[in-house]
């Protein structure tokens, strides 16, 4: 057993002997571990020491053969070594001009290798660069934008550079300050907008007088217009207009009245500019600065807050315009001013709501205009009381109507407006009333109280056509002639014909049916006729120097007017085309004017002849204790009767009477007598029955009794019955 683990060993041992002749030195270890591993240590050495001996036998047999061959090779070799040596000497020399000549190499080289260098960097930085520069680009875009103030394009490009750009190159520094910068430039952007949005607001509020005109001056050109193509048809069909019917009554009176000159023409567009195109709104302001504001404000999530801002301003604008200034009453161009700003004001609004998506809504116009309506509304009646001027008056009137027709084109409500014109119409009428009570007077001053002397057929016609009168006996008589009346008859008529052109002139474009303006014309008509020329009338009877001729005329004058007064009453139908026969129609008053007055003069003259009869009895110097009469009536009586008898003579011209010594047949006239005579018949009554007269005589009887008798046989100068 042991011999037979001796050969395993044995085999063992020879086995990693030819793997270690076999194997290559670095893969050796494995084999040398398995000799240490075992347990014959000892004897794997000796095998080894004789496997190296047999080895060296074998080389040290094998050099001994080759021996010659050897000491051939080491003489071969010293003679190789001396060319070597040559050869190493070229070599160095080779190697020494080559090291000089590589010197300039070495530097290019390094000189290329920096310039590779470079050129990398270089290509680099353009790559760095290019993604920089239209960072920098947007930036200097942004810059040059705020500068030229165009903040929305800023925005916009801010907008992009922060989310397109900047997170490309967001790990340099500059970008850094950018992105910290934003912020900051978003807030100048909207504080430099909000700037331009106050600017603006300041801009349109000192324009607003200039936006309204325009404004006024384009309803002004289209109601016009409208006003010629409703005439067309008119014209065509041969129906004379009330304006035409106005134009050709003109031509039968003279321009005395206070309404007769040329009209105001306040709100009349001039010929020469009817063709010329007004422009609008957004002709005369540039609303750029909203808009711009609004899209910057909604970009940055602002908008409610641009929107609050912007009514809140717009709120204070509207007080501010709608405070009238404190002269205004005292021209027209206040009120014109007035209008053009309220106007201005509400077509901007009007612009803005329909440009813009919400920065206006409608709630908020109508709350404004609500506002407004009342303020105008108030501040007109304030001021409008206090003018006197008809005429100022109805220019105001057409300068409302315009007002009113202008925002009634841009959708405002304006009923309000027409209403209380119905209430300045009032005014209107006072202050007609006061300025014809003037030209009454004037006229009724002025008057000569005589009939109208006429040398020839022209004249004649002129009264005529000035005056519905007509008369076939005084046709018939020659020239020259008289008319029964005096001038102011004609001068009357034709004013009442003024006043009532006056009063059709603010009915105008009021928006009335034709029945309601006849019933506004024909109320006015009656205050004129009942009130002012009564007044005028009443004033003049009343006077104190006024004489009993006059007073015959005023009797015979208010006789004629009233007969006229038909004649008023169609001249209003023709006017308003209303026939008196239309139910609910005011009649005129004037004939219960006419005879009021008529009244007052015939009781007037029978005051004064009582008076003048007291006068001539306060002369009576009776001697209530002579003996004897007189052989005649006293002188006082005589006198009494010669002035009555050349007084009942002036009766002679009242209309309907007869020659003075023949019966008197006129109502003036009888009265008048009996009124005389029974004043004349009690005074002398009075005489015998004074406190005073405590006895008579048979003589001073007797000479009374004459003077009665006198009176008794004048009697026949009086129709008294």
């Amino acid at each position: 057993m042991a011999e037979l683990e001796s050969l395993e060993t044995a085999a063992e041992h020879e086995r990693i002997l030819r793997e270690i002749e076999s194997t290559d030195t670095a893969c050796i270890g494995p084999t040398l571990r398995s000799v240490y591993d075992g347990e014959e240590h000892g004897r794997f050495m000796e095998k080894l020491e004789a496997r190296i001996r047999n080895h060296d036998r074998e080389i040290e047999k094998m050099c001994n053969f080759h021996y010659q061959g050897f000491v051939d090779s080491i003489t071969e070799l010293l003679k190789v070594r001396g060319e070597a040596q040559k050869l190493k000497n070229q070599v160095t020399d080779t190697n020494r001009k080559l090291q000089n000549e590589g010197k300039e190499l070495i530097v290019a080289m390094e000189e290329l290798k920096q310039c590779r260098l470079q050129q990398r960097n270089i290509s680099a930085t353009v790559d760095k660069l290019t993604l920089c520069l239209p960072v920098l680009e947007m930036y200097s875009k942004l810059r040059e934008q705020m500068k030229s103030k165009r903040h929305y394009p800023a925005l916009k490009t801010l907008e992009h550079l922060e989310h397109t750009y900047l997170p490309q190159v967001s790990h340099y520094r500059f970008c850094k300050i950018m992105v910290d910068n934003i912020p900051k430039l978003r807030e100048e952007i909207k504080e430099v907008s909000m700037s331009d949005l106050k600017d603006f607001l300041e801009s349109i509020r000192k324009h607003s007088d200039k936006i309204g005109e325009t404004a006024m001056k384009q309803a002004q050109q289209q109601r016009n217009l409208d006003n010629i193509v409703s005439q067309h048809p008119r014209i065509s069909g041969g129906k004379k207009s009330k304006r035409e019917f106005c134009a050709s009554s003109d031509l039968e009176v003279k321009n005395t009245s206070p309404m007769s000159e040329q009209d105001s023409g306040i709100l009349d567009v001039e010929d020469d500019d009817e063709d010329e195109e007004v422009p609008g709104a957004q002709d005369l302001v540039d609303f750029s600065p909203v808009y711009r504001c609004l899209h910057i404000y909604s970009v940055l999530g602002a908008r409610e807050t641009f929107e609050s801002y912007y009514r809140k301003q717009r709120r204070k604008q509207a007080r501010l315009v709608l405070q009238p200034p404190s002269n205004m009453h005292e021209t027209l161009d206040g009120y014109r001013k007035y209008f053009n700003q309220i106007v201005g004001f509400f077509v901007v609004e009007d612009h803005v709501l329909h440009t813009t998506q919400g920065l206006v809504n409608r709630a908020y116009l109508d709350e404004l205009w609500e506002m407004a309506l009342s303020k105008t509304i108030a501040a007109l009646r304030t001021h409008s009381s206090y003018c006197s001027d008809p005429g100022l008056v109805l220019d105001l009137k057409n300068l409302i109507v315009l007002f009113a027709d202008t925002l009634q084109g841009y959708g405002f409500p304006v009923n309000q407006l027409f209403d209380m014109l119905l209430e300045i119409q009032d005014q209107y009428s006072e202050t007609l009333l006061k300025k014809w009570s003037g030209v009454f007077r004037n006229i009724l001053d002025s008057d000569n109280y005589s009939p109208i002397p006429v040398s020839n057929e022209e004249l004649y016609k002129k009264i005529v056509g000035q005056f519905p009168f007509q008369d076939s006996e005084l046709e018939k008589q020659p020239f020259p002639k008289k008319f029964p009346f005096s001038e102011f008859v004609p001068k009357v008529y034709n004013q009442i014909k003024e006043f009532i052109y006056a009063c059709l002139k603010f009915s105008e474009d009021l928006h009335l049916s034709s029945t309601e303006v006849d019933d506004m014309i024909r109320k006015s008509t009656n205050l004129l006729l009942t009130r002012t020329l009564s007044n005028c009338l009443q004033n003049v009877i009343k006077r104190k120097n006024v004489g009993l001729t006059e007073l015959v005329q005023i009797i015979i004058n208010t006789t004629h007017l009233e007969k006229s007064c038909k004649f008023l009453e169609e001249f209003i139908t023709n006017i308003t085309n209303v026939l008196p026969e239309t139910v609910h129609t005011t009649k005129l008053y004037g004939t219960t004017t006419f005879k009021d007055a008529r009244h007052a003069a015939e009781e007037e003259i029978y005051t004064n002849l009582n008076q003048k009869i007291d006068q001539f009895l306060q002369l009576a110097d009776y001697d209530w204790m002579a003996l004897e009469p007189g052989c005649r009536a006293s002188d006082y009586l005589v006198d009494l009767i010669g002035f009555l008898r050349s007084t009942f003579a002036v009766f002679t011209h009242l209309p309907g009477e007869v020659d003075v010594h023949s019966t008197m047949s006129g109502k003036v006239a009888q009265t008048a007598c009996m009124s005389a005579c029974k004043h004349l018949s009690t005074s002398l009554l009075q005489l015998l029955l004074e406190a005073e007269v405590r006895q008579l005589t048979l003589g001073a009887l007797q000479q009374f009794n004459l003077d009665v008798e006198e009176c008794e046989r004048e009697c026949p100068v009086t129709p008294c019955p």
